[in-house]
């Protein structure tokens, strides 16, 4: 309890890093005791990423009590038995040991052992997609027994860390969260605790009431559950304070920025970041089908390629390899084969949420809208925080001619992204269908507000205006959305600027202003799709001027494009913009 208490201390400061040091080193070696891999490893990786320390400053083992010398054998046997996977075999030689190590590694046995074999009935039984309601049977006896000790004081840290896993399992959350909150007390070097804290938390509010330790660990903590909550901004924050610090080497705070800058799908730095990651540990899996999504949206086929057949060399039974190889699949089009591989991935780990969400994608383009729901369903199961689940059941029931259903799932999406265009544009169109014209509205207007990724807002929004017969706004939106696209220095092969040429051609000369409606009309004839209309307008104010007609200087119209843009030198009109505030949500 002594050494505990001492890993307890610290504080919220970096100021002492060896002290740091000693403390990963610590808690490294009993995670590993007891069999939690994943701890040891984050623990081990942190403290690689800081300066080796000097032989007389390592960390002591830990002291042995009375208790764990009896059961010195019976653990030592246990131990290698559970390192092979004899789940079993392990719990049946630790009953009634005493110790806290003993006593850990036997309820956690148990409770490996109930998970393996809900895991193989779940793959031998049931397809991914036909997943029943497979339970694991040892929960409610290991939550009966820990329950007392935990009523009794009787649990360290780590019996803590696993009392919440099982209630966690259980679905009693709440229990599962002051649990866990405690474990991070009692503990705080151990990075489980937190973790599984981070999945139980769904929105900022709920991080605000918990009471948590004052702890270095907990900045690590906050970065984390910043990046899941899409509080995108204050996770960098976050993990750049964490450079700052001392920790400027550690590849796992390197990943976590590559997946922030994901998740706002900045693109080029997140490929950027992965490349220098990929450099400093080139046998890396961890990530790597965040990666791969990245070389998917760019299509870099070559990259994505070379990456599938290197992790295939490092491990291609990995739930990561899967999933990269499947991407490779998905944008060669060969949907079938790649849904395959998504469900060898669910093989390996049927909690694995990006299989279950690129699975969804996949038999969307199969349309196979049936089985994209399932698998969306179990994303969301999986995380209710997965956005793209919940987006992608907006489409699937868009496809399936279901507005109400898609208003609800894009809600949720828009909900976990507020500043996602995409996910405004396809609750806009929602709105429209169900004719709800003014929430449509607003929608688009703050779809292009927040950045409006495809361009589409504007133009949305412009035919809204146009069908209300809102003429004066429609050319507005068109204006703005045809100096946006050649502000962004853009090939213009956007389908759309043909058409809010050729409306404003029309607007143009519906209001005899000949200047602006001839330059838009010889922008028409630029393109296929509306040529003809553009030189029979052309035609028409030709012949108006001949008879005489001059142009109309009492109708306002609208801020036009910018001289470089225009077809003529004709000076243009310049009039303060339409006020748009009506729109604005």
């Amino acid at each position: 309890m002594a050494a505990m208490a001492a890993m307890a201390a610290g504080g919220g400061d970096f100021s002492d890093l060896r002290e740091i040091k000693k403390q990963l080193l610590s808690v490294a070696e009993r995670s590993r005791e007891r069999g939690l891999q994943h701890s040891g490893k984050w623990a081990a990786e942190l403290a690689f990423a800081l300066e080796p320390l000097p032989l007389s400053e390592l960390p002591p083992p830990p002291v042995l009590t009375e208790e764990d010398a009896r059961d010195l054998d019976a653990y030592t046997l246990a131990k290698s038995y559970f390192d092979l996977k004899e789940y079993d075999r392990a719990a049946y030689f630790l009953q009634g040991c005493k110790s806290q190590k003993a006593y850990f590694l036997y309820m956690y046995s148990r409770y490996l052992s109930g998970e393996k074999k809900k895991d193989d009935e779940t793959v031998d039984s049931l397809g991914p997609l036909e997943k029943g309601q497979v339970k694991n049977e040892a929960l409610r006896e290991l939550r009966v027994e820990l329950s007392k000790k935990h009523k009794a004081q009787e649990l360290d840290g780590f019996g803590l860390y696993l009392y919440g896993v099982v209630l966690r399992k259980l679905d009693l959350v709440k229990e599962a969260i002051d649990v866990f909150v405690e474990a991070a007390h009692v503990l705080p070097l151990h990075w489980g605790a937190w973790l599984e804290l981070c999945n139980l938390i769904t929105d900022k509010e709920m991080l605000k009431f918990l009471s948590l330790p004052d702890t270095w660990m907990k900045e690590f903590f906050l970065a984390h559950i910043y990046t899941e909550l899409q509080l995108i901004e204050e996770a960098l924050q976050k993990y750049q304070s964490l450079i700052d610090a001392g920790f400027s080497k550690s590849t796992y705070i390197i990943s976590q920025i590559a997946v922030a800058y994901h998740n706002i799908r900045d693109i080029d730095k997140a490929l950027s970041i992965f490349n220098e990651l990929r450099k400093q540990d080139p046998y890396r899996i961890e990530n790597m089908d965040t990666f791969s999504n990245l070389l998917y949206v760019r299509s870099m086929k070559p990259e994505l390629s070379y990456l599938a057949h290197n992790l295939c060399e490092i491990d291609k039974y990995r739930v990561e390899t899967c999933c990269v190889i499947g991407n490779y699949y998905s944008l060669r089009s060969q949907h079938e084969k790649a849904a395959l591989y998504f469900q060898r991935a669910l093989k390996l780990n049927p909690r694995y949420l990006g299989a279950w969400t690129l699975m969804g994608h996949e038999y969307m383009e199969m349309k196979n809208t049936s089985a994209a729901i399932q698998a969306y369903r179990h994303a969301i199961e999986v995380n209710k925080r997965d956005y793209r689940a919940w987006y992608g059941l907006g489409q699937t029931y868009e496809i399936l001619k279901m507005p109400f259903y898609c208003l609800y799932y894009y809600r949720r999406a828009h909900q976990l992204r507020p500043n996602d265009s995409r996910m405004l544009v396809a609750l806009g169109e929602c709105y429209e269908k169900l004719n709800q014209l003014v929430e449509a509205k607003k929608c688009y207007w703050r779809a292009y507000a927040v950045g409006d990724v495809e361009k589409m807002a504007l133009v949305k929004l412009a035919k809204l205006h146009e069908q209300l017969n809102e003429s004066e706004q429609a050319a507005q939106c068109y204006i703005k959305y045809i100096q946006d696209i050649y502000s962004c220095g853009e090939v213009v092969e956007h389908l759309e600027v043909s058409t809010a040429f050729r409306y404003l051609a029309q607007y143009y000369f519906k209001c005899k202003l000949w200047d602006e409606a001839s330059a838009c009309a010889q922008k028409c004839c630029a393109f296929n799709d509306t040529r003809e209309e553009g030189k029979a307008l052309l035609r028409q104010i030709l012949q108006l001027r001949n008879q005489g007609e001059t142009s109309s200087t009492d109708v306002a119209a609208p801020f036009f494009l910018p001289a470089s843009l225009s077809a003529t030198n004709t000076p243009t009109r310049r009039v303060s913009p339409l006020n748009l505030s009506s729109v604005t949500p």
